[in-house]
């Protein structure tokens, strides 16, 4: 470690101004590095990682991740939202489909391409599905997590309230259990991409699944 007379010493022998601009420290990135903690998060879930694991993906110091997010609860928080906001463009052919099945059709069929890395170089499976916490310390985390997870449930009922508005749905059908019934089949396929289901396999599970929902909207 330096004495402050040796720091004078060579402050004042530094040779120009633009030899120490070359030696200053990056400018710190802050979404970049939340990007990295949103993967990690992804590949490994909360519990199993560390902070270890987040200071050598992010390339920062534990000192400088406390600074910039708080702690490793409130970054994942930010990590979620980040997902979130980050892979939103995967309801548009939800969003743009003309009828209730065809939306829902979509959204299945676009998230067995995406949950299978067939859409990009992504993580298998879903962040917000796979992000299981235990309740004991982290009561606050699971219930950012359940938010996480009811949020694509509502999308659909909101549909599928349109869908029975416009006669697409007969009145006798349950909507809860049937935007429900169409959240399980998502969930179900994000676990089985991470455990190695291909994009062929998923896209077969979701023809099953719109056969069933042919049998209970068109009796």
């Amino acid at each position: 470690m330096q004495t402050p007379d040796q720091a004078l010493h060579d402050e004042a022998a530094s040779p120009a101004p633009a030899t120490r601009a070359r030696g200053r420290p990056r400018a710190f990135d802050r979404e970049a590095a939340l990007s990295k903690a949103m993967r990690l998060f992804w590949q490994k879930g909360y519990e199993a990682t560390s902070l270890a694991d987040l200071t050598a993906a992010m390339g920062i110091a534990s000192p400088s991740l406390y600074a910039a997010f708080g702690s490793k609860e409130a970054l994942f928080v930010e990590a979620l939202n980040h997902y979130g906001a980050t892979y939103a463009w995967g309801w548009k052919n939800f969003l743009d489909a003309p009828t209730a099945r065809d939306a829902v059709k979509a959204w299945l069929m676009d998230s067995a391409a995406f949950l299978t890395g067939g859409v990009e170089d992504v993580p298998l499976g879903c962040m917000a599905t796979l992000s299981v916490i235990g309740a004991a310390g982290h009561q606050e985390l699971c219930e950012q997590t359940r938010t996480a997870r009811a949020a694509p449930r509502a999308v659909v009922r909101k549909r599928l309230e349109q869908g029975a508005a416009n006669g697409e749905i007969p009145a006798s059908v349950d909507l809860d259990a049937l935007a429900r019934f169409v959240q399980i089949v998502q969930n179900g396929m994000s676990l089985h991409a991470r455990d190695g289901a291909t994009r062929a396999e998923l896209e077969a599970a979701v023809q099953v699944a719109m056969r069933s929902w042919d049998a209970l909207v068109e009796g």
